[in-house]
């Protein structure tokens, strides 16, 4: 099975890649490079982070490597936290710690608070130039934490059409309707594999 690198440190999304792809790859995860520093994410874009992080990685690797940049997007907050959301309440922010913030900021604001999750993956072959496929989920975001599933902002965040908040969804649940899940849906079709989650 040939190796796959999620250009991430992020164990929860390593795990969503490794249930969404089953067994077309051999995932692994910057883990497995331990001398090598995280990426500088100075991208203003979505894109441009998933850009720079696969570039980064791929110095450092001999096979395909994926990498995603993804967030969350609140109108009422003009867009933010946006490539900000991994660290919204400071550079060594916590998921509680943003999620403690971003409630606080939206305490006086009606509902409904619209906002999406949306993610761009970025998907470098060797010897080929980067190719980056998007996805968004629409929904809002609730008064209050609820589920214990999941991470990021997902106990604050109800998908469209929804009673439940992602965090109180299965894995299973979440994979089939999730932003990263669309964006690699995307890939999917482009590099003629297709995931084990069911679209």
């Amino acid at each position: 099975m040939q190796p796959l690198l999620i250009a991430t440190h992020n164990a929860h999304k390593t795990e969503e890649f490794r249930q969404m792809l089953g067994t077309w790859f051999e995932i692994v995860d910057m883990s497995v490079l331990p001398a090598v520093a995280p990426a500088d994410e100075t991208g203003s874009t979505f894109e441009e982070n998933a850009c720079i992080k696969a570039w980064h990685a791929a110095a450092h690797f001999a096979g395909p490597v994926l990498a995603d940049d993804s967030g969350l997007e609140v109108d009422a907050l003009g867009g933010a936290p946006g490539v900000y959301s991994a660290r919204y309440a400071g550079p060594h922010a916590t998921d509680a710690d943003n999620r403690t913030k971003l409630l606080a900021e939206l305490k006086d604001m009606p509902a409904p608070r619209t906002a999406r999750f949306r993610c761009v993956i970025a998907w470098l072959n060797p010897g080929a130039p980067v190719r980056c496929f998007s996805g968004a989920l629409e929904g809002t975001i609730v008064a209050r934490e609820a589920g214990t599933g999941g991470f990021g902002y997902d106990p604050v965040f109800f998908p469209e059409n929804s009673d439940r908040t992602l965090a109180e969804m299965s894995a299973g649940e979440k994979n089939r309707l999730s932003h990263r899940a669309a964006a690699l849906a995307a890939l999917a079709r482009d590099q003629g594999f297709r995931p084990v989650a069911a679209w």
